[in-house]
């Protein structure tokens, strides 16, 4: 069979390298499965694109003159769109629309397009899950100015414009006054594929939860991760700190929004991956359904990588006819990929703004995606995974100090907290050193308690390094070597310490040469010597799918600061 694939198009704000990646992954299964791929993609610069990823490769714009074009020359016998990002779905919509794949008798392979309109159109995904019993926020279906203008004395302030058929919130925000939801609803209008947008009541302060789900066209289902947003509702979650798997979440929880979710993609008919976003109240049991992406979304890939279960290799097969317990795990080798991932570390995502270089852009964060790109940390627990992270950010502030914050009135740190920008992080961790308890820094963030009191475990361990400045025995190795388990790397260390790098350097090649301990006075010589000596050297962990319950083929690694070494031995 011939399977013409649509790419993720240009990389720009919202629709990136994730994309690519999920479409790489599909061009490859598909060729495993003696599928011939064609590929129309506008971006040379993308791996998909590479020479032997697909059999005939077309560099041309996504829209429908040229998708014609390819089509009527290479005439595909199926196309496959959910793994081109938004572009692929709208494309695919286009080509429907026109009439092109009737006209070819191209079959579409995977979601099928109900269903893809189903979950994109906002009136159809509200009224469908009216039908199904799940709750969605009360909103308003907008598709012109006149319609616009007549609600704008009902809905409630604040509220959220989402409009339908767009990436990356692109179009969307939250709107506090009457000239604010005019403004962004008619841009919204405009920019939406179908000049229609969704207004709905605000949810600014709840929990935001994700669920990637599978299912095959014999309508087996499985949840292949679920992720919590340290963010609040209000930013968009290509802009939050992801934490995967759940943290807050109580097993009651977990389970009545796995339910709802596998519930919903069953209801679409959904045949490959989807994403669904929650929201959930932070004191009660009530969520709301938020939006379901038809496809392989942003989060899929962050999905894939934190668990190592390949959503887009698994959902490129699915498209072909294969059914879950047919797809083996490439990872263990030995399982199948109806085996729902286990995860036995955390995973911590960060997202990477471009303010370094634009200074003077507005840094507030909201429903529409300002990141150009994100860091993934794996460790054995949060605090180490958010240290990791933050070192991966490639920021000058390689933990949770900034000047910027340190000395800051009090309003304006207050403000700092409140309001979501790219630097809030740092806000929150100052906030909280200076002696705001958890509650308070909740009460102003909305950020949930247990993230913050992890955040003032680190900056308690930070206290104990401040505190053993100029001390010398036992109980200086002791405090070093608790930093490094932490998550606290040896040059914040030696930066908490006030060691200079020189000292460091000195010292280093010292211990290496295994000289004798220092004997003279000076404490940074003493305490640099320590850092060395009590120095945990990083262990490797394996990625396997299984959380260790199967033997593993082919598992991937991340680095840690613990006692068992799980690497394999090279033959």
């Amino acid at each position: 069979m011939k399977v013409l694939v649509i790419g993720s198009g240009p990389i720009v704000i919202g629709q990136a390298a994730e994309f690519d990646y999920a479409g790489t992954q599909a061009c490859k299964s598909l060729k495993e499965e003696g599928h011939e791929v064609v590929l129309i993609n506008s971006n040379p610069a993308t791996i998909m694109t590479d020479p032997g990823v697909s059999d005939a490769l077309y560099i041309e714009p996504l829209n429908v003159d040229f998708c014609e074009r390819v089509i009527k020359r290479e005439r595909p016998d199926a196309m496959l769109p959910t793994l081109g990002g938004q572009t692929g779905l709208n494309l695919a919509t286009q080509l429907a629309d026109a009439g092109i794949l009737e006209k070819y008798n191209i079959k579409v392979l995977g979601t099928p397009l109900s269903a893809i309109k189903k979950a994109e159109d906002r009136e159809s995904f509200r009224n469908l899950m009216r039908e199904i019993k799940e709750p969605v926020p009360e909103s308003w279906i907008i598709q012109t100015e006149d319609e616009l203008a007549a609600i704008m004395d009902v809905v409630p302030y604040p509220c959220i414009i989402r409009p339908a058929y767009t990436l990356g919130g692109t179009g969307g925000g939250i709107a506090n006054t009457r000239e604010e939801l005019w403004e962004i609803g008619r841009k919204g209008i405009k920019l939406s594929m179908r000049s229609q947008i969704m207004v709905e009541r605000s949810l600014l302060g709840w929990k935001e939860v994700e669920y990637e789900v599978m299912r095959d066209g014999a309508g087996n289902c499985i949840t292949v991760c679920n992720m919590e947003n340290l963010d609040p509702m209000g930013v968009h979650t290509g802009d939050s700190i992801v934490i995967a798997p759940s943290q807050t979440l109580s097993d009651l929880e977990y389970h009545m929004l796995r339910t709802a979710s596998l519930k919903i993609i069953q209801a679409l008919g959904i045949e490959g991956g989807c994403n669904v976003q929650l929201a959930v109240n932070p004191d009660s049991f009530d969520y709301y359904i938020i939006e379901v992406n038809p496809r392989v979304s942003r989060s899929s890939a962050l999905a894939s990588k934190a668990t190592g279960y390949p959503i887009a290799r698994v959902a490129a097969k699915i498209a072909v006819g294969k059914t879950l317990d047919e797809i083996d795990n490439q990872v263990t080798g030995t399982t199948r990929a109806c085996f729902e991932p286990a995860l036995d570390y955390c995973v911590v995502k960060i997202p990477r703004w471009p303010f370094d270089k634009f200074s003077t852009g507005d840094r507030s964060l909201f429903t529409q995606m300002k990141a150009t790109g994100e860091v993934m940390a794996i460790d054995r627990s949060f605090e180490a995974a958010l240290m990791k992270a933050l070192r991966g950010l490639e920021v000058k502030q390689k933990d949770l100090r900034h000047p910027k914050f340190s000395d800051m009135d009090a309003d304006l740190l207050r403000e700092a907290i409140r309001k979501p920008t790219d630097e809030r992080l740092w806000a929150l961790a100052e906030g909280l050193r200076r002696g705001w308890t958890v509650d308070e820094v909740n009460r102003i963030s909305r950020v949930d308690r247990w993230f913050l009191r992890k955040i003032s475990s680190l900056l308690n361990m930070e206290k104990k390094l401040q505190s053993i400045q100029g001390q010398t025995g036992p109980v200086v190795g002791e405090v070093i070597q608790e930093a490094f388990l932490i998550g606290f790397p040896s040059p914040t260390i030696a930066s908490i310490l006030g060691i200079d790098s020189q000292t460091m350097m000195a010292v280093g090649k010292q211990y290496r040469a295994n000289e004798a301990p220092p004997l003279d006075e000076d404490w940074q010589h003493v305490a640099a010597w320590e850092i060395e000596r009590q120095k945990v050297m990083p262990v490797f962990k394996m990625v396997d799918t299984c959380a260790g319950e199967f033997e593993s083929r082919t598992p991937y690694y991340y680095g840690t600061f613990e006692q068992e070494d799980d690497a394999l031995p090279v033959h």
